[in-house]
């Protein structure tokens, strides 16, 4: 399972990584209704199953499977077991969503046979996690890894997490809605006024590749802050490979080329090498693959710890 703010996805995987039954549904609003869906996720994909994986939003106790901290449209989680919620079909693991991600990625995906890797997964927010010396890092209460709430501006906007300036504030889905969306109401002139009112993350990124300044712009100021970002990550943690994953890795070129660069004048220096920055290999299936992974590792088929 694959638990964000507006969909849960679920999968059956197989030990191969590869996906042999998927379904998806939108995230219920209240406890009820989610634990009405979660019976009909087990009841149609868990039978047989010899264990469940959960990767989830917010602070999640590895260990007990509780929802320790999840702000936002699933808060009434809080508190909640998710091995109660899904119960019906083996074990159940389950972690923060973007720490998962990871862990698929290790399994079956471009952290293989690494030992110290840095990811981060753009979307909506900014999840992140750490693989060091072949292990995740979870930190003294399940906080390790949360690398979307660096702090890049100790005076800048309020981040849900109660922090300010927070990486997510500039780089994140919502962060860039949110900037052509202050562009449009100042009446810049710009394509992205002729779009759906506000564009979409997506729709700014098309918008700066088919050459719209105002867009160009908007992607270009986030795009230097996240590899600022990044770049002192890597000279805190001097990862073997960073690892981008989420919908705005689907960017391309337009994201990867500038931030390579980025990050590299930031950290030649002190790394005396070139510090790959890549796609997730999983991509869209990160989510429920690396749940996948969580969970052999419950039936004894450990990747990364």
């Amino acid at each position: 399972m694959d638990i964000g703010g507006t969909q849960i996805k679920a999968a059956r995987v197989n030990g191969k990584g590869e996906i042999t039954e998927s379904l998806r549904i939108t995230a219920p609003g209240d406890l009820a209704g989610f634990r009405k869906e979660a019976a009909a996720i087990v009841a149609a994909l868990g039978a047989g199953a010899p264990a469940i994986g959960i990767g989830c939003k917010g602070i999640i106790e590895s260990g007990t499977t509780r929802v320790a901290v999840l702000p936002g449209t699933l808060h009434y989680l809080e508190g909640q077991l998710l091995s109660e919620l899904f119960a019906g079909a083996g074990e159940v693991r389950a972690d923060n969503d973007a720490r998962v991600a990871l862990l698929g990625e290790c399994r079956w995906g471009a952290a293989r046979n690494r030992q110290h890797v840095l990811m981060l997964t753009l979307g909506t927010g900014v999840g992140g996690g750490v693989l060091s010396g072949g292990r995740v890092l979870r930190g003294a209460g399940g906080v390790g890894g949360h690398l979307g709430h660096l702090t890049i501006n100790p005076d800048g906007e309020l981040c849900i997490c109660g922090n300010r300036g927070c990486l997510e504030t500039v780089f994140s889905s919502r962060a860039i809605e949110s900037a052509a969306a202050s562009a449009i109401h100042r009446g810049v002139d710009s394509k992205l006024l002729e779009l759906e009112q506000p564009p979409s993350c997506e729709q700014v990124f098309a918008a700066a590749r088919a050459g719209d300044a105002v867009a160009a712009d908007i992607v270009a100021r986030a795009t230097h802050v996240l590899a600022a970002a990044i770049a002192g990550l890597a000279l805190a943690f001097d990862p073997e490979v960073v690892i981008l994953g989420g919908q705005i890795a689907d960017a391309g070129a337009l994201l990867f080329d500038p931030l390579r660069a980025g990050i590299s004048g930031r950290t030649r220096a002190m790394l005396r090498r070139e510090l790959p920055v890549v796609r997730a290999e999983l991509s869209g299936a990160s989510g429920v693959c690396g749940a996948a992974a969580l969970a052999m590792e419950d039936i004894g088929e450990e990747s990364c710890h």
